[in-house]
Formats: C-alpha cells, structure tokens, sequence
C-alpha cells in the first residue's frame, strides 16, 4: 500500500551528480527484526549503461587534474563523513546487523581513513628509469589512470569494503560505476549526498543499485569498463571471470576464506582465548578473515577447549543498537538457514556441538523476536573432510580440533581450496617464521589477528581470489604502465 511505503526508507541510483528514480525496486529487509525497512533499486543494463556514459564523459577532466587536487578532494569527503559518523553508524548497524559497537568503532572510521590513506599515498609514488649509456637511450615508465572502473562490493562490511576500492580508485584519476550489495546499500546512497560538497565533480563517481545478476553483470559486460574490482564469493567471481573474458577486463577479486588458527602448547592462552573469540565470532562471523578452523596441539587442547567455550557462552547476542551487546544479527534469513544447516550437518556426522546453535537457549528482547539472531556456535571432533572444515561458512560458527606435530598441522592448515588468511600462535620466534612461510594463505598473524597496515599487500592465493590491495598493489591496479624511450 502507500501509506506502508511512505514510512520506507527509498533509494535512488547516483548517476552523473544526481539522484536518479529506478522504475522496480527491491526490498531490503532489517536483519535484528525480520521487517522490510528500505527499497533499493533493481538496477539493470539501462541504468548501468547511463552511469557508464557519465563516468566516461567525467574521466578527462578528473584524470588531468593533479594528484594533489584529487588528494585534496579525498581528504574532503574524509572529514564529511568522519563529521556524520554517528548517523553512518547506526545506518550501517541497522541495514547489516552488525552491533552500533562494532559499526562505530571499525567500520566507519576505516571507511573515513580510507580515505585519508589513499589521499596520502597518491602523492608519494615514483616512476622507474634506467639508462643505457651504450646505445645513448634513457628508459622511464610513466603511469596513467585506466579509465572506468567497476567496483562491486558486498554486504559484510558495505561501507569500509566500498571506500576501499573508491578510494584508490579516483585517487589515480579514474571515474567509476560502484554497485554495493543490494541488501546493504544505505551507507553508500548517504555517502553520494557528501560527494558535490566535497568537491567531488559529477560523474567522478557513480552509484548503482541493485543485484549482482541485473546490475552487476550488466557492469561487468560492459564494453567501457576496461576494470572489474570485486569482492565476494568465489561462485560469483567465477562468473565474473566468464562474462569478462571476451573484453580482456583486467580482474582484482577478494574471495572466501577458511582460515585457520594453529595454536602451539606454548601460546599464551590469556592473549589467544579473547583474540580467538573475537576472530571467530566478531561482526557474526561475517568477515572473510575470521577463523572458521582452530587447530589446538593436543597437551593444551582439553584446557583451551573448557576456557574457549565458557568466554563463549559469555557473549551477548541481542539488539545491535543496544551497546552492551557482543554480536548481532546475521545478514538474512536464508543466511541464517545456511549457517544453521553446517551446525545439523555436523551433528549428523557424529561432531560435538559444545555451545551456541541448539544447545544453549537464545533469549531476545521483545521487537528482536523475528530477528536473524545465532549464538556463537564451537564444534569439537569434526573431521578434516567434512563440509564444515571445508567451506566457508561465513557465520559465528567455528570447529575445534586436536593436531600433534607441526608438520602435521601445516598439511591440514593448507588441506582447502582457500587461501586467505591464517593465524599462528607460539611463543617459539623461530616456529613461528618457519609456520608462517609454509602457510599457504596471502596473510599471516601470528599472536595477533586483524593488524592491518594498509601500506602492504592483502589479498590471498588459491580460490581466495586474485590480485593485492595496498598503497603500491592498488596504485598498480588502477593505472596502466607505459615504458617510453628517448634517444638522445
């Protein structure tokens, strides 16, 4: 009815300066109450195909200007959204699920720094040249914007995963056509109300919403995008690699993970029980760096069991608005549906669930009851070949098992498809480098986890995607290279 929709939050494309009505939409649901709380729009090639027209007409003029206006800008809509950082939270809280703890205190001031990193580092990269004395040449390369750039974006981090591709993206000169995740769009349609103030020039970036197969394919087809930067399943990258194929897109993808934890009888437990939590559990479990694996050497396995699971059952799941809480709402409904299938799977292949999804009861606050609410969820005695250990889950779900010798747990550790992040705890230095080179995985932390300096390179190996992302890695992937020689 209208009187229901005039209470609904309703979106509209970005598209050459101007907020542009869609003619279909698609509803977006709130995860902490199960209701339809936002229209976002359902996107396809004729929508696609005008913001790829303004981010082609707006490419001259932003590609010419200096780094250092473009560094200018950047740092401009930094502070605009640093400025609004409350309201992006609780929008961004609200539309994931994710707690108000979480949204304000990691992803909006990564989203805000950036772009404040990339404004700094735009400014302070070189250019090779060699001379050749015999044949009186001097060598030099020189680096240009590539031109539209396609970024798609997912639903676990919307904003803090969306600047991290823009961000570099406009800071080399190039224009773009960004499509975040149709069930987390908000964030990114308040971030487009900030861009004219901050000097931002129309058509410089472009936001379209809506599905991966309306809008995203009909963006990554697209003749004039000569770059595709995604992140998300490896199914869709997959795809995306097909459909971009005959255009000979140049592909960064940032994929799934299974990422374990080796924890050595010589960790120290009080630092590697509350880091492991919150590398299990943090976010819902929806981050694709968590540890969905733990391999526990078996003189401390029993003890890091009885001491994990009790920090677990401590955890509050609840009302993301509500601060005192530990954990959300999972993403969906049908989310929810998968994650709790991997638990039964488990269960029926004779694991022990030893907390969290049908062991412990789940009580919520009135309002939260329809909510896509889970407990954080320890399996024990699962083996190495079962789904469980094999895919990504992406939920606050994560097995626990014993392993005897290192070379043991390295061949398990790397016994997956994936390859993106591990973490190793030991307080032996040298088993600790020795582990790490042998890890078959883009990062390694070791007595730590989610340190990020965003000078070097991230990305993983394996089903876990193609490419790197960082100060240099971004910069090379967003400019073409030209080797040019002059005889003299």
């Amino acid at each position: 009815t209208m009187a229901h929709s005039k209470t609904l939050l309703v979106l509209e494309n970005f598209i050459a300066g101007k907020f542009v009505p869609c003619s279909s939409y698609i509803d977006s649901y709130n995860p902490s109450t199960g209701d339809v709380y936002c229209r976002v729009p359902d996107s396809g090639k004729e929508e696609v195909e005008a913001a790829v027209k303004a981010a082609k007409a707006a490419f001259p003029v932003w590609s010419s200007k200096s780094p250092l206006e473009r560094s200018q800008t950047l740092n401009k809509l930094a502070d605009l959204i640093e400025h609004d950082l409350e309201a992006f939270a609780q929008a961004e809280s609200k539309d994931q699920g994710k707690t108000i703890t979480f949204a304000r205190t990691v992803d909006i001031p990564r989203a805000v720094y950036n772009f404040r990193f990339f404004a700094s580092s735009i400014l302070h990269h070189t250019t090779e040249c060699t001379e050749m004395a015999t044949t009186g040449c001097i060598h030099y390369t020189s680096r240009a914007p590539v031109g539209v750039a396609g970024l798609i974006s997912p639903w676990n981090l919307p904003l803090y995963l969306l600047t991290w591709k823009i961000a570099p993206a406009i800071a080399c000169g190039n224009t773009v056509v960004a499509k975040p995740s149709e069930m987390t769009s908000v964030t990114a349609w308040m971030m487009c109300k900030l861009l004219e103030k901050a000097g931002v020039p129309h058509g410089v970036v472009n936001v379209v919403f809506g599905t991966g197969t309306k809008a995203g394919e009909a963006l990554v087809c697209h003749p004039d995008v000569p770059l595709i930067s995604f992140t998300g399943s490896t199914l869709t990258a997959q795809r995306i690699t097909e459909k971009s194929a005959p255009h000979c897109k140049r592909l960064s993808l940032e994929l799934g993970g299974k990422n374990p934890a080796i924890i050595f009888d010589d960790a120290d437990l009080t630092q590697c029980i509350p880091t492991t939590l919150r590398s299990s559990f943090v976010n819902q479990g929806e981050i694709c760096l968590c540890t969905s694996r733990i391999f526990v050497q078996r003189g401390i396995y029993r003890e890091f069991l009885k001491r994990f699971v009790a920090e677990a059952k401590k955890w509050k799941v609840g009302n993301p608005s509500d601060p005192t809480v530990d954990m959300g709402a999972l993403i969906s409904k049908e989310h929810l549906e998968k994650v709790r299938s991997y638990v039964k799977k488990a269960q029926g292949e004779g694991a022990r669930v030893l907390c969290g999804e049908g062991v412990d009861s789940l009580a919520l606050p009135t309002g939260n009851q329809k909510g896509y609410f889970m407990l954080p969820t320890v399996i024990a005695e699962v083996k190495d070949e079962s789904c469980c250990m094999q895919e990504e889950i992406f939920g606050p779900v994560t097995c626990v098992v014993a392993f005897d010798t290192e070379e043991e747990v390295i061949e398990r550790a790397n016994g997956v498809k994936y390859g993106l992040a591990a973490t190793v705890w030991s307080s032996n230095v040298g088993r600790v480098h020795r582990v790490a080179q042998r890890l078959q995985s883009g990062l390694v932390w070791t007595n730590c986890w989610l340190v990020r300096d965003l000078n070097l390179p991230f990305g993983g190996v394996k089903a876990s995607g193609i490419g790197r992302e960082g100060a240099k890695d971004s910069y090379e992937f967003f400019t073409e290279v030209k080797t040019i020689t002059i005889k003299h």
